[in-house]
């Protein structure tokens, strides 16, 4: 063992013997090293499964230990409750060894136990921003008593939390928390995929006036087990497909024909007797293929081990589900969506599938890490279903993108280890509404100069002008959000006022007037509207037919019946990076056989390599496809993408361009009349060249672009800006318009 093993506190040394660990990690050798000898912040990127979790604690409650704080010494902020139930489960050991106490505070702890914490505050604090931010707010003078001597701040995935308003809103708790206990504690982060630790360090560390120390994380040589499979959905081939490992599975059924639905029944038998996680990108399709995976069971006369998990079921089918994936001796397969992507610790799970392509690299890691763990390798099966196509579908509509971006997630990791770096967000306004309310309320009362000084100096703030931000609180104040007593100080308003006194004011994330759906005694989760009394609709991966509406207390009571339908959520899946377009070019132009393609989906590629190379869109970006119909396939990311579409349309006027339509940021379409391709990228590039690409005249005047929690409380002025400052992106397309014109002049 190193030297730094005889730094940590004896009963640790004790625990690493028991463990059986021969050597300490790379990982835990370097924050040992930072936490120990310096007094950095610190930037934990590691693979899943690497010990991240011990590198941190280890040091931390070596020195808790030898010297104990006289309140909290360490805060742990988690994004989701159960990574909280969850994360200090396998230290128990150590921790009731060290006497150190670890107490749990989000909406799912008895009070009990929090006024336990309150009144002897001492070891370590597990927490979500949520409630943090009700301490601020609410518990200000606890507060000081309760974090007096804290001395590590420690932010789990904070992959997820850079460039949010979530994450913003952590950065701003921190500082509001510095202010009130004297001193600034050490930040450590940790994560197992960053794509930019140099911007992700700058965001931890901000306003510490600490230096973030970011070891690179070991370079280890990746092996996966991982398979690609296609289907069509109204497929009557005799034939199948080749299952995750060479020779033939899942078997096909006696007669060769798949009897409910060959995708669905592909998946059921790769998780058939192992323990799995099936990942979805949306909470419907999770609830559609958990509903069909038990209709396959109930079919071949099986038994039902299928669970489901997603935000909004209740706490208790959750729990379920994750105990289930927990317990090595109980056989069962969770269909999840993003909830189990992050680090629950799940135990042996054997493989992974998902459903469609995940949005990014960071999701593909984050998902294949969730298995493979005690000495075996990540194993996952992708799985895609489409609507086969007619004759005369149009060509962009013939393109399986989710099967091109799953493809291109893939290499660019195995090729470059490509991971997106974290978007940074200039101007968080619905965030700094929250703020200012949050502040104001903590504060009872304070002069306007007071309050700017207090909200304007938070880091999130920083590209803010002292203009933008006295916009605002006129609107606060007109608004009834704030108002001013005779002393010239500032107080909550009435509208302000109401929005405080709901719990839902702690969350900076959207949040839906949700119903909560009841069976008996049972909650079973929430939807988003009330059907009428007698309707039917999906949840918990089953159906259930309404009985009774109680709506001034959003209560809906239900019973089960059986069946399987679709059901629907609002939502945002994300932006897609521009690497990964152009990676998804580049699948289509090279000829390589990537191994883990199996039959169907190598055949799949082959298909739409010749359709792509026969129609030239390779070739040339801009493709005719008939009368005045025009297509063009840019190739860029969501942001660069929504500014080029939004460019077009504002200044195809000569060329007559009309009924513009896009899908995703894969391509768009519209009507030319004159049917030039090259002149129309001639004009836009000279443009671009004499005048650049002006994004405040991309957002019309009328607009009240609105999608944080808060954006309807701010002025449209600012929305405007914020939007062409935060969703709109020019650099990339001042080098691509010009390669798009280069295509006619080769």
């Amino acid at each position: 063992m190193s030297e730094v093993f005889y730094r940590f506190a004896p009963f640790i040394q004790d625990y690493i013997y028991r463990s059986g660990w021969e050597n300490l990690r790379g990982v835990q050798l370097e924050a040992a090293r930072v936490l120990f000898e310096t007094d950095s912040n610190l930037l934990l990127s590691s693979s899943t499964a690497s010990g991240k979790t011990e590198a941190a604690f280890f040091p931390i409650i070596s020195m808790l230990h030898e010297e104990p704080p006289s309140s909290f010494g360490a805060l742990y902020i988690a994004p989701l409750k159960s990574l909280i139930n969850d994360q200090f489960l396998r230290l128990d050991e150590l921790l009731d060894l060290s006497g150190i106490p670890v107490f749990h505070w989000h909406g799912d702890v008895a009070a009990s136990h929090k006024n336990k914490a309150m009144k002897n505050p001492a070891g370590i604090l597990q927490i979500t921003p949520e409630s943090l931010e009700g301490m601020l707010m609410n518990r200000s003078n606890d507060v000081i008593r309760m974090f007096s001597d804290l001395r590590f701040i420690v932010i789990d995935e904070i992959h997820i939390m850079t460039g949010t308003d979530r994450g913003n809103q952590i950065i701003c708790q921190l500082m509001r928390l510095a202010r009130l206990i004297g001193h600034t504690p050490r930040r450590i982060g940790l994560s197992a995929t960053i794509g930019d630790p140099e911007l992700a360090a700058q965001w931890l560390g901000a306003g510490t006036g600490r230096e973030t120390e970011a070891p690179p994380p070991e370079q280890t040589r990746t092996k996966w087990r991982l398979g690609v499979e296609h289907f069509f959905i109204q497929n009557d081939a005799a034939d199948q497909s080749d299952g995750l490992n060479a020779k033939r599975s899942p078997e096909p059924e006696e007669d060769g024909i798949a009897e409910l639905d060959p995708g669905y029944e592909y998946i059921y038998d790769c998780v058939k007797d192992k323990k799995c996680i099936v990942f979805s990108n949306s909470r419907e399709e999770t609830e559609y293929v958990t509903a069909t995976l038990r209709q396959i069971a109930e079919h071949r006369g099986e038994r039902d081990i299928f669970m489901i998990h997603h935000g909004n079921l209740s706490a208790a089918i959750r729990e379920e589900a994750e105990l289930k994936l927990k317990d090595d001796d109980i056989h069962s397969v969770t269909c999840a969506t993003v909830t189990l992507e992050l680090g629950i610790d799940i135990g042996r799970l054997e493989r992974v599938v998902q459903l469609d392509s995940p949005n990014s690299v960071q999701s593909l890691l984050q998902r294949i890490g969730r298995s493979g763990r005690r000495g075996n390798p990540p194993e996952m099966m992708m799985v895609f279903r489409e609507e086969d196509f007619l004759p005369n579908t149009p060509l962009p509509q013939m393109i399986p993108w989710g099967f091109l971006r799953a493809i291109a997630i893939i290499q660019l990791y195995l090729e470059e280890r490509f991971i997106e770096p974290p978007r940074i967000k200039k101007m968080p306004l619905s965030l700094m509404f929250q703020q200012t309310l949050s502040i104001l309320a903590s504060s009872g009362s304070l002069s306007l100069k007071a309050l700017a000084g207090r909200v304007m100096s938070l880091p999130p703030f920083a590209h803010i002008t002292k203009e933008h931000y006295k916009t605002l609180l006129l609107s606060m104040l007109q608004n009834d959000y704030i108002e001013m007593t005779e002393e010239k100080e500032c107080i909550i308003g009435l509208r302000g006022e109401r929005l405080i006194n709901s719990f839902k004011f702690l969350a900076v994330f959207k949040d839906s007037e949700d119903y909560t759906v009841r069976c008996e005694s049972d909650e079973i989760g929430t939807i988003t509207a009330p059907p009428p009394v007698g309707d039917r609709f999906a949840l918990a991966g089953r159906v259930w037919e309404v009985e009774e509406l109680d709506i001034p207390r959003k209560l809906i009571y239900v019973k089960p019946v059986r069946g399987k339908m679709e059901i629907e959520w609002p939502g945002d899946y994300g932006e897609i990076h521009t690497r990964i377009l152009e990676r998804m070019k580049q699948v289509l132009t090279e000829d390589t056989v990537y191994p883990y393609l199996k039959r169907n989906a190598r055949q799949r590629l082959e298909v739409v390599r010749n359709l792509a190379r026969n129609t030239g869109m390779l070739e040339r970006s801009l493709v005719h496809l008939g009368g005045y119909t025009w297509c063009l396939f840019p190739w860029l990311g969501t942001r660069s993408f929504r500014t080029l579409r939004k460019f077009i349309a504002r200044n195809g006027g000569e060329a007559k361009i009309s009924g513009l339509e896009f899908d995703g940021c894969y391509y768009m379409t519209f009507k030319m009349e004159k049917g030039d391709d090259y002149r129309l990228i001639r004009r836009l590039c000279d443009k671009i060249g004499a005048e650049g690409i002006d994004k405040s005249a991309l957002v019309g005047g009328n607009e009240s672009p609105v999608f944080e929690k808060y954006d309807d409380c701010i002025p449209s002025e600012l929305l405007r800006k914020a939007y062409t400052v935060d969703r709109l992106r020019t650099d990339e397309i001042m080098i691509r318009l010009p390669q798009i014109l280069a295509e006619y002049e080769q």
